[in-house]
């Protein structure tokens, strides 16, 4: 498996190990149309006793993908998904393993990774970041023979590929399991080929349920304690019944290797998507054109809330679905298609998995009750950034009340912090950090361009709109903020000012 790491942690897929010369890179990262049963286990193994009959039943189906690609790839790019393991994980400050020295342009290397067989014909699960950038994909079975492996499908957002090989008689299987089902503490074996030495199982325990890893609308890893390695990606986690729960995607490793932190895809996902790769050979997932962010209890009530639930709208594309249905900043999302939204998962997950063209409606509180929008999803993420133009000057304001020192956007300002010349809001100059303002996360450098949704010219404006919150019994005043070219909400509670 190769290694990617994520935006905001250090996890890293447990990709291809790289077998050209010596090195190792460390970062590399429906069942139903399946033609015949699967290989089953002779009963469920009972706690406690050995797993050698799922091991019999399930290791024959396992198998290693040796893919080839030119080392430009495997060394002077890393893939989106790793890219994004990656940055979540440097910016928890958690250390990361260097990386491989990068190969002349030009040159080919080899690379390993797993997969397991879902039907007698020869159709393989594997991980997109096993095969990505491949040129040729190769197939080790379990008794030695290799076989050439076309690519069916892949879907790089939730990191699944499905291959197909061509063999002489119906090969060995393996049947999904019911993710859904597994608790904390149930034990689970991770079948893979690590380093390439090899196909190997490990055991343990499942560690842990839905791990957002922010590397794509479908995260929500187990995570287990089984040791997985580089070479384990795209393998199996099964159950103690033999069935396939997960497929073994990532791991956290500040060295390089397994310290007992492993993340896997819940079968229930890879199942479907697996189904919809084998149909069509690629999935167009639904896009809306938004930013959101968590509805805390802050934000519940500065919004007029009863429950923080929700995906907040903290910005809107220009020329997107959600731009053409009407949605604003500040609006927050509540069900879509019929489903409830209680987090911005679940809108991302919903909307990644409706087809770009579907007409769905929208609920949405705004202005302190209930609204519908109709919405036509769209199946791609471009879109053009819309800016207001205001000009204003550089006087100095404040806001004593949250902590706060404002100043008015000037020319100077604006080439210090990057913004264009019509961005419009108030820049905080400075935060005491004893205040609301500090403890709620606001920074010197942050433009303040809306309080309670409400648009901001100036810093007197905050200062109004702030005085305006509070003397109408709000909990909390809620600041829209654009920090680095990002926008988020920021609630600060009255409470602890």
């Amino acid at each position: 498996m190769s290694m990617i790491i994520s935006k905001h942690r250090a996890a890293a897929l447990v990709g291809a190990a790289l077998i050209a010369g010596t090195a190792v890179v460390p970062f590399a990262i429906d069942a139903s149309s399946a033609v015949a049963a699967p290989a089953g286990v002779n009963g469920t193994v009972a706690s406690g006793t050995s797993f050698a009959p799922v091991v019999d039943a399930d290791k024959p189906a396992v198998v290693t993908v040796t893919t080839t690609m030119k080392t430009t790839d495997v060394s002077s790019e890393q893939s989106p998904m790793e890219e994004q393991f990656r940055q979540f994980f440097e910016q928890q400050g958690i250390p990361l393993p260097k990386q491989a020295p990068q190969h002349q342009q030009g040159e080919r290397a080899m690379a390993l990774g797993s997969g397991f067989i879902i039907s007698p014909d020869g159709v393989i699960v594997t991980n997109n970041h096993v095969i990505d950038n491949a040129i040729d994909i190769k197939v080790t079975l379990d008794d030695g023979t290799e076989l050439p492996a076309k690519l069916v499908g892949t879907d790089p957002k939730s990191d699944i590929a499905v291959l197909k090989i061509q063999a002489s008689k119906p090969l060995p299987t393996v049947a999904w399991g019911d993710s859904d089902k597994l608790k904390l503490g149930d034990e689970i074996l991770a079948i893979g080929n690590p380093f390439g030495i090899g196909t190997t199982v490990t055991a343990g325990i499942v560690s842990a349920r839905g791990r957002d890893l922010h590397s794509g609308p479908y995260d929500d890893f187990i995570q287990i304690d089984a040791p997985i390695n580089h070479g384990n990606s795209g393998g199996p986690l099964v159950d103690r019944d033999g069935n396939v729960v997960g497929i073994n995607t990532a791991i956290y490793s500040p060295n390089g290797g397994s310290v007992g932190v492993g993340f896997a895809i819940p079968s229930n996902e890879a199942k479907a998507i697996a189904a919809k790769l084998q149909k069509n050979g690629s999935i167009d997932h639904g896009y809306l054109g938004v930013q959101i962010q968590e509805v805390t209890r802050d934000v519940a009530d500065a919004l007029g809330l009863s429950t923080p639930q929700g995906a907040l709208v903290a910005a809107v594309t220009g020329d997107t679905p959600a731009a053409r249905a009407g949605l604003r900043t500040g609006d927050v999302i509540t069900a879509v298609g019929g489903g409830s939204v209680k987090s911005p998962r679940d809108l991302s997950r919903l909307v990644a998995d409706m087809a770009p063209g579907n007409k769905e409606t929208l609920t949405v509180w705004r202005d302190g009750s209930s609204t519908e929008l109709n919405v036509t999803i769209g199946g791609s993420d471009t879109g053009d950034k819309q800016a207001a133009a205001e000009q204003s000057d550089g006087k100095q304001e404040g806001s004593p009340r949250l902590g706060m020192a404002l100043s008015n956007l000037t020319p100077d300002i604006r080439d210090e912090l990057n913004l264009p010349r019509s961005a419009k809001g108030a820049v905080v100059t400075g935060v005491n950090e004893d205040a609301a303002a500090a403890a709620a996360g606001i920074q010197t450098g942050d433009v303040i361009v809306s309080v309670n949704d409400q648009p901001i010219a100036n810093a007197s404006d905050v200062k109004k709109a702030v005085a305006n919150a509070e003397n109408s019994g709000r909990k909390s005043v809620l600041l829209l903020v654009e920090r680095d070219g990002n926008k988020i909400f920021v609630a600060v509670p009255f409470s602890a000012a």
